[in-house]
C-alpha cells in the first residue's frame, strides 16, 4: 500500500485510508481475507499455458479492484495485459474525476469474467456526490509471462468509456439545456428514453446558444473533436437553457410505445408540409440512434422512388398495363415475387400496391436502351427524395444512400436491396415527399439557430404527385399495407418492405406511410413482412398524430 496508509478489514471491506480521508473499498468474496493480490509465475517456474484458472480468476480480479480501488495505479495497471494504457487510465479515474473514495463491490465470477459494481465518492468545489455503476472485467492468461492478467478494457473502468475518452469532473464545457416539444412540453430521457442521444448532443451543439450557465458535473470527454461528450453526474446544476425542438411529445410517447413490443425496431415520424420531425424512437434505447443513423436496406419502400423514376422516364404511369411475371431473369441473376404470384393484365398500380418485384425490375430492359438503367434510380433519389445530399437536421443523421449500380445489384437496387442503405428517417421522408409533393428537408431544430444548409430537391411534377399518391393509397386500402392502416384516417398511403440480409433467417420488415400531415416509416429487425411488424408500429404513430 501507500506510504503511510493504514489498512483495516472493515465490516468484509478492504478499506483504504490515508490522512484521514477514505479513498477506496473492496469488497472481498470467497473467504479470501488475505495473501498475494495476484497469481503469477515463481522464479524457475516454466510459464504456465491453458486456461485460466477460477483461482486465478479470484485472486487476479481481487489485487486488480484493490489497488484500483486504493488509487494505486500502477499497481493496477501491473496486474493488467496492457500496463502502458491501463495505468493512466487508472490514474485519470481519481484525478481527472475528482473520486475521493470508491467501493467495489463484486458479483459472481461466470467462468473468465467478474462482474462488479462501483460506488465512487466524487468531490468538487467541497460537493460531493455518489455514482453508482456496474460493469465487469476478464481475466486471461498472459502470452508471454504466463500470469493470469486482467484483460484491459476502457469499459473496466466504466461501461461508456472508450479508448479516447476520459472521466472529467469540473465546470461543465456547456450549459445544460431543457429541451422541450413544439408546444413547450419538457423533454428527458428519462420519460423518453429514445431521445437520450439526441438531448446529449443538442446540448454539446447548441448549449451555449440556449442561454443557460454551467454547473459543476461529471463527464465522459470523447476525446474525439465534433464527437458527444457523455454527461454521468451533476454536482451542482447551473441554469438549463430553453431549446425548442419540432418533437412532438404526444407522437414522442406512441412512438416509444410501439417500438416496445420488439427486440429491435425504430421509428421515425416527419410532418410533411414542413419536414419538421415529430418523433424519433429506438427499442431498446442505446447511445446509438439507429432511427437516425441506421444504414440498411429498405427493401420495397424504395418502390417509392422506383415508381417514381419510371414516370419520369416515361415508362409507365399509375394506369400503364405492365407484366407481372412469377420470376424474371435480369443481369444473370433470378428475382422472384414473394410465394411467385403474378398478376394477369395488371396496371403499375396494380403492382405498387401487391409488391410485385418483377414488374419494377422490367424497367432495365428499357432504361438500358437509354444507357441510364445503373444510375437513374440514383438520380431519382438524389433530386427528387434528397437522399444521397447532406441532411443537417440539427443532430448526427445518415443521409441514405442510393449509389450507382452495375450487374446483378442493379435490378436489386430497384427494389431496394443491393447497395442502398437508409434509416427510418430517410424512409419516412419518401411517404413525406409523396404526400407533399415535393422534398422538405426532415429537421429537429429550427435553421435559424445556426444558419446551417439544408439539402434541397426540385418538385415532383403535379402528375408524377398524384400518381404516387394514388399508388400508395391503393396500398394503404386494397394492397400489402391495408391490414396495418385500416384504422388509420384518410387521407393516407403506405408502402411495405422486407429486406433480406445474408445470414438472417427472417427478413427486415419495413413499413412506410402518412395520414394527414404526418408520414412515419419503421424498420423491425428479422420482422418478416412490412405489414406484419412494421405496419402495426407506423400505424400507431400516425394515430397518435
Amino acid at each position: 500500500m501507500r506510504s503511510g496508509a493504514k489498512v483495516a478489514i472493515v465490516g468484509g471491506v478492504f478499506v483504504v485510508v490515508a490522512s484521514g480521508v477514505g479513498y477506496g473499498g473492496y469488497n472481498l468474496w470467497n473467504g479470501i481475507t488475505g495473501g498475494e493480490t495476484s497469481v503469477g509465475v515463481n522464479a524457475g517456474d516454466a510459464p504456465k499455458s491453458g486456461p485460466v484458472t477460477p483461482d486465478e480468476v479470484t485472486a487476479t480480479a481481487k489485487g486488480f479492484l484493490a489497488a484500483w480501488a486504493a488509487g494505486e495505479s500502477d499497481k493496477a495497471a501491473q496486474l493488467t495485459n496492457d500496463p502502458v494504457t491501463a495505468g493512466p487510465a487508472v490514474a485519470a479515474y481519481r484525478e481527472g474525476a475528482s473520486v475521493s473514495k470508491a467501493v467495489i463491490t463484486p458479483g459472481t465470477a461466470v467462468g473468465a469474467t467478474v462482474p462488479f459494481t462501483v460506488k465512487a465518492t466524487i468531490t468538487y468545489g467541497g460537493v460531493s456526490k455518489d455514482l453508482s455503476y456496474a460493469s465487469e472485467l476478464t481475466v486471461v492468461r498472459g502470452q508471454t509471462t504466463g500470469r493470469a492478467l486482467v484483460k484491459w478494457r476502457p469499459t473496466v473502468i466504466h461501461p461508456k468509456l472508450t479508448a479516447a475518452g476520459t472521466l472529467r469532473t469540473g465546470e461543465a464545457k456547456t450549459p445544460a439545456i431543457k429541451a422541450v416539444d413544439r408546444n413547450g412540453v419538457e423533454l428527458t430521457a428519462e420519460k423518453y428514453p429514445s431521445l437520450g442521444p439526441v438531448l446529449t448532443e443538442l446540448r454539446r451543439r447548441y448549449g451555449s446558444k440556449a442561454g443557460g450557465t454551467g454547473g459543476v458535473e461529471t463527464w465522459i470527454d470523447s476525446g474525439s473533436e465534433g464527437a458527444a461528450d457523455t454527461p454521468l453526474l451533476v454536482l451542482s446544476k447551473g441554469k438549463p437553457g430553453t431549446l425548442e425542438t419540432t418533437i412532438d411529445a404526444g407522437v414522442q410517447a406512441a412512438a416509444e410505445k410501439a417500438v416496445k413490443g420488439f427486440g429491435q425496431a425504430s421509428v421515425a415520424a416527419i410532418e410533411p408540409s414542413t419536414g419538421a420531425i415529430r418523433a424519433v424512437a429506438n427499442h431498446p434505447a442505446t447511445e446509438f440512434d439507429t432511427a437516425l443513423m441506421g444504414q440498411q436496406a429498405p427493401g420495397s419502400t424504395m418502390k417509392i422512388v422506383t415508381a417514381t423514376m419510371m414516370m419520369q422516364n416515361g415508362l409507365a404511369t399509375p394506369g400503364t398495363r405492365v407484366e407481372c411475371p412469377p420470376d424474371v431473369l435480369s443481369r444473370g441473376r433470378t428475382f422472384h415475387n414473394l410465394k411467385d404470384f403474378s398478376i394477369q393484365n395488371g396496371t403499375l398500380t396494380d403492382a405498387f400496391r401487391r409488391s410485385c418485384n418483377t414488374a419494377f425490375i422490367k424497367a432495365i430492359t428499357k432504361l438500358s436502351d437509354k444507357n441510364i438503367a445503373d444510375t437513374a434510380l440514383g438520380a431519382t433519389a438524389r433530386d427528387s427524395f434528397g437522399i444521397g445530399q447532406e441532411w443537417n437536421i440539427g443532430v448526427q443523421a445518415a443521409d441514405g444512400s442510393v449509389p450507382e449500380s452495375a450487374g446483378a445489384e442493379t435490378p436489386a437496387s430497384y427494389i431496394g436491396q443491393g447497395k442502398i442503405t437508409m434509416s427510418a428517417l430517410n424512409v419516412a421522408s419518401l411517404s413525406a415527399t409523396a404526400k407533399n409533393g415535393g422534398f422538405l428537408q426532415p429537421y429537429l431544430v429550427a435553421q435559424k439557430l445556426d444558419d446551417r444548409p439544408f439539402a434541397t430537391a426540385d418538385r415532383l411534377p403535379s402528375q408524377i404527385a398524384t400518381g404516387l399518391r394514388r399508388m400508395m393509397n391503393a396500398a394503404a386500402t386494397n394492397g400489402t399495407a391495408a391490414e396495418a392502416m385500416a384504422g388509420v384516417p384518410s387521407p393516407k398511403g403506405a408502402k411495405t418492405g422486407s429486406a433480406e440480409l445474408d445470414g438472417q433467417s427472417a427478413s427486415n420488415s419495413w413499413f412506410t406511410g402518412y395520414s394527414g400531415d404526418l408520414a412515419a416509416a419503421a424498420v423491425v429487425q428479422a420482422g418478416g413482412h412490412g405489414g406484419d411488424a412494421a405496419g402495426p408500429v407506423v400505424a400507431q404513430v400516425l394515430k397518435a398524430g
